[in-house]
């Protein structure tokens, strides 16, 4: 079913806050069909290809009627009560296989798609959770299965590979209900961005339901929202795919990398569709505030917004307030921001503020903060430290500040480990009994009650609001991505011979905006070492295996770096000692003011091909200019914007480059070295005055491009 705008806006405009599911209905898949028999033809989901054009718009009886149909096409291949990893981005296939799943009484497991751009550095993550899913089934685009068809099925001759395009949509009269799945898991949830250790969150269908019903009766007022987040990330799955059913609300979907391109379609998407609810991790609104340009929100009205939340990292007050003052013009009020704090552990959420309450935010000693206790002060304060509170806990929720070491609750305004009991707690990681046991069921030392789920965050209350502080646990959260020190450490040492194992530490510090990523490392036989040397190979590996770059690289002596008495990197030290200046530096590398790295002189363009390429990251950027000096990654690019600007020049100088040597100069000027050099290999019949001819008739990047 496809609305056109006037039609989507007149129905939009008459509907109201739809009632909550039936007490009886005990699964996702019951909810979904009793929202196709009582609002059939009320708008559910609308898919933005571009993220401004509609592609289609499903009622409740459409993803019904495809839920049924690829639900039986799974149970005729068995899949009933078996794992089936979903791998796709935010669209219609997402949603009506993961739907379609349930409706098979199978369990889904969304994955983030390998990157067909870099496949052999992606799929090494992809085989880690199948093997620790143990699935058979896997859904995708027939692009996507074709790129992972020889790996999988060379292994495991029972692997299922189905192409989304092979899906039936019209046979669901062959769909047979599962029987008695009311006490049996919704979805196994892996976190992001680990490539060595995944584990797999086991969500049921009792979990799910008690974190949606918990939202919807807090979430007054939404009946549109708007989506950019990745369905495989817990708050893109939750708020994006199954919470719209559950409160049969209308919610407009846009693909991540058409948000990253282009911010503002997320704003525009909201004025347009009138969106109520929407939200994102700090960097969204950062990355808004930062690629903000006047002309370019001629009729923008986000007045209909009235709930704005920020959560999935920690939350910057900062950049609330550059919001604000960006988009008050354009009706957007401070009151509609909605800090939470959740994880996917907790299915998305543990607290938040309330609808139209205003935001709290906090300064405290930074000493105090760093022994232990909030003690509160002045804004003006030398050392004062601006703090968000997270809200309060939602409704059936108890949430204490536990010290880690005695598992005793402190009172509030000291600072612990949050610990969280709730019926929305999940089961546990999927076949890990030790660690379900130790992070799912530990109990107040004291008083035996439990079973709480151990958040590795540390926080306290105050004013009866949470306040998150960092992390006990080591885990890197870059960009609303998850990642795990030892799987940074690991791509550092094999960047140059002078590293070696087991001599690093990854870890991340407290920025402006959001959170930087520190490395600290040993070098061996440090004497009459080319320092630049090493610092540029441990840059180039970490752009072409993540696509970031770290704040700061730290090269120490041999023996440095401190250990524990078994010889393992102590990360936490090791990050005290960096903020505090005690590490002994051999050599450094650091990000300048503002995360601009290397304060390079500005360099032009001096070649046709250089000023195509600095044109582009430009516009990509959204920065003034790009010298030929300037590195992609350090003046803010990242995997997606990555991935559009390969695309882009890949069109405007047909090289055949794969992804990760796209990158491996992320300089204007190594990167035409690099096409020149790569030119000159397919073109070995012509001279070197015909070469730079082709490159001279290259055409310009086109002025109108989206930033």
């Amino acid at each position: 079913m496809v609305l056109d705008s006037s039609t989507s806006l007149s129905t939009m405009s008459r509907r109201i806050r739809p009632p909550e599911p039936p007490s009886d209905l005990r699964t996702l898949a019951s909810v979904l069909q009793w929202r196709a028999q009582t609002t059939p033809d009320a708008p559910a989901f609308t898919f933005l290809t571009d993220g401004e054009t509609p592609q289609a718009t499903w009622t409740y009886a459409d993803l019904d009627q495809r839920a049924r149909s690829i639900g039986a096409h799974l149970q005729a291949l068995g899949a009933a009560d078996q794992r089936v990893l979903l791998l796709f981005e935010a669209g219609l296939e997402f949603t009506a296989s993961f739907y379609g799943c349930c409706y098979a009484g199978a369990l889904p497991v969304p994955v983030n798609p390998p990157d067909l751009f870099r496949l052999s550095r992606t799929l090494p993550r992809l085989q880690a959770v199948v093997e620790d899913a143990q699935a058979r089934f896997i859904i995708g685009t027939q692009v996507v299965v074709q790129a992972v068809a020889e790996t999988f099925c060379r292994k495991a001759a029972h692997m299922h590979l189905v192409p989304w395009e092979v899906l039936p949509s019209s046979d669901g009269q062959l769909w047979t209900p599962p029987k008695g799945r009311e006490k049996e898991l919704a979805f196994l949830q892996y976190t992001s961005g680990s490539t060595g250790n995944p584990r797999g969150i086991m969500v049921s269908h009792e979990n799910l339901l008690a974190s949606l019903a918990a939202m919807h009766r807090e979430d007054l007022e939404s009946v549109v929202g708007v989506t950019w987040l990745p369905p495989y990330h817990d708050m893109g799955l939750i708020g994006g795919v199954l919470l719209p059913v559950y409160s049969g609300r209308w919610i407009v979907v846009i693909p991540t990398q058409a948000f990253v391109e282009r911010p503002l379609r997320w704003l525009r998407a909201i004025s347009h569709y009138r969106g109520t609810t929407s939200g994102g991790p700090n960097f969204g609104y950062e990355l808004c505030v930062r690629k903000f340009r006047p002309e370019e929100c001629e009729g923008l009205d986000l007045s209909c917004w009235k709930i704005a939340v920020v959560g999935a990292e920690p939350v910057c007050p900062e950049t609330m307030e550059r919001f604000v003052e960006t988009f008050r013009p354009y009706g957007f009020r401070a009151e509609a921001f909605m800090p939470a704090y959740g994880l996917a552990e907790a299915v998305l959420n543990v607290t938040s503020g309330r609808w139209f309450e205003p935001v709290v935010i906090r300064s405290f000693l930074r000493d105090g903060l760093e022994e232990g206790r909030a003690a509160p002060c002045e804004p003006s304060h030398p050392r004062a430290c601006r703090l968000v509170g997270c809200g309060r806990p939602w409704a059936g929720h108890r949430v204490a500040i536990v010290d880690p070491k005695t598992s005793r609750e402190l009172p509030p305004d000291r600072i612990g480990e949050i610990w969280v009991r709730s019926p929305n707690v999940a089961q546990g990681y999927w076949n890990r009994p030790e660690e379900t046991r130790q992070i799912f069921h530990a109990q107040l030392a004291d008083t035996q009650e439990g079973p709480f789920l151990r958040t590795g965050d540390l926080g306290f209350f105050h004013e009866g609001q949470l306040f998150f502080v960092s992390r006990l646990k080591e885990l890197i959260v870059l960009r609303g991505r998850n990642y795990y020190p030892q799987d940074i450490e690991a791509v550092v040492v094999r960047s140059h011979p002078a590293l070696s194992s087991c001599q690093g530490a990854a870890f991340s510090i407290p920025g402006d905006q959001e959170e930087r990523l520190v490395i600290v490392h040993e070098v061996r036989g440090s004497k009459r070492r080319d320092w630049q040397a090493i610092l540029e190979a441990i840059r180039r590996e970490l752009a072409a295996e993540f696509c970031f770059l770290p704040y700061a690289i730290v090269l120490i002596p041999a023996g440095r770096l401190p250990r524990t008495s078994s010889g393992k990197p102590r990360r936490r030290r090791c990050r005290e000692m960096f903020l505090t200046g005690h590490l002994e530096v051999a050599a450094q590398w650091q990000a300048g003011r503002d995360g601009v790295a290397d304060q390079v002189e500005y360099v032009p363009p001096r070649t046709p091909l250089e000023q195509t390429i600095a044109q582009a990251w430009a516009e990509v950027l959204s920065v003034p200019r790009v010298g030929v000096h300037d590195n992609f990654f350090a003046l803010g690019g990242n995997s997606l914007l990555a991935m559009g600007l390969y695309v882009r020049l890949k069109e405007l100088a047909p090289v055949d480059l794969p992804l990760e040597r796209f990158f491996e100069r992320p300089t204007v000027a190594g990167l035409a070295e690099m096409i020149t050099e790569a030119l000159a290999a397919q073109l070995p019949e012509e001279n070197m005055e015909q070469l730079l001819n082709h490159i001279e008739g290259l055409p310009e990047t086109p002025s109108d491009s989206p930033a």
